[in-house]
């Protein structure tokens, strides 16, 4: 689907040339970039914690990896996160009309009509419902909880200056959902991992927030970018280290080796270097680096892998 003119347009903050305008047919590629797959950091940043939890869980557990779980938590973590942003630009389509970076968005564009996005919401929502009956009982249980967090995270900007918390609270959710997959139950191991991911959104989402600080504060939206502004580094410093240390207390717990404690300062060094390189004034080096957390994420995981495999 075009807007009104016939013409497709390309999201102002996606990757040109991406898969999606690419190879997608130019119908549905409304509907694409409506789920974010033209931006897939999105649901790597979902993935990971589910991915964390898992590998966790199976080195705490003493069992093998579980390629078929992992699958499932890819297949759901893409699913939604395109809801969550369906659901997100539906609520921000006023919003989204005010901002540079967001006007070409498919809802404020006229690409796709608030009918059809709820529409293809409901679609996502049940191929993700689909994917999570796969797990046991209690992760069943979390999933479904984790709609209500999923639900009001896109109007926590409109009534607090921390809508990253409440961010944190929804990606991170998986870190719970992926060790009771392997576990059946939580314990305080899987409690601190979860803790540690909403830190690590409070950095690299304050990071994301600076993108868009001037265009928020005229259209009175919320951010902890414009709660702490120019002493945002230190914020987001002292967020990397709560997550570093939060996740190194979850590995201890779960009886983690040293290859999972090298992961943990593995990502230490690249925090560092996120920082030595945060200019919160430069909107394309927020944007770099919020991206460049692909990288924390997965060095983490790299750790609780190789120490599963070799533990």
């Amino acid at each position: 689907m075009n807007n009104a003119s016939g013409q497709d347009i390309k999201v102002a903050d996606a990757a040109s040339g991406n898969w999606v305008d690419r190879f997608v047919p130019e119908s549905l590629r409304p509907y694409a970039r409506l789920a974010r797959l033209d931006r897939p950091i999105g649901w790597w940043l979902l993935l990971i914690p589910c991915w964390w939890g898992q590998a966790l869980a199976e080195r705490s557990q003493g069992t093998g990896p579980n390629f078929w779980y992992a699958a499932l938590f890819l297949i759901g973590a893409i699913v939604m996160r395109g809801a969550g942003c369906t659901l997100n630009d539906i609520a921000d389509r006023d919003f989204d009309a005010m901002v540079a970076r967001t006007r070409s968005r498919p809802i404020p564009s006229g690409q796709v009509s608030v009918k059809a996005a709820f529409a293809f919401l409901v679609l996502q929502a049940l191929i993700g419902f689909v994917v999570l009956i796969q797990f046991n009982g209690f992760t069943i249980a979390l999933g479904i909880a984790s709609l209500l967090l999923v639900a009001i995270y896109p109007f926590m900007k409109r009534f607090t200056y921390w809508p990253q918390f409440f961010l944190g609270l929804a990606f991170n959710w998986g870190c719970l959902v992926g060790w009771t997959a392997i576990a059946g139950g939580l314990s305080l191991a899987p409690l601190l991992l979860y803790a540690g991911g909403i830190a690590w959104t409070l950095a690299y989402d304050t990071i994301y927030a600076h993108q868009d600080i001037e265009d928020d504060a005229l259209i009175g939206v919320k951010s902890t970018a414009l709660k702490f502004g120019a002493a945002s580094p230190y914020w987001i410093a002292g967020f990397f280290i709560a997550a570093l240390v939060l996740i190194d207390l979850a590995v201890w717990q779960a009886h983690g080796g040293t290859p999972s404690h090298i992961g943990v300062a593995a990502a230490a060094a690249h925090g560092l270097w996120q920082m030595l390189r945060l200019d919160i004034h430069d909107p394309q080096r927020c944007r770099a680096l919020f991206l460049s957390n692909k990288y924390f994420g997965l060095l983490t995981l790299a750790g609780f892998v190789i120490d599963g495999l070799t533990g």
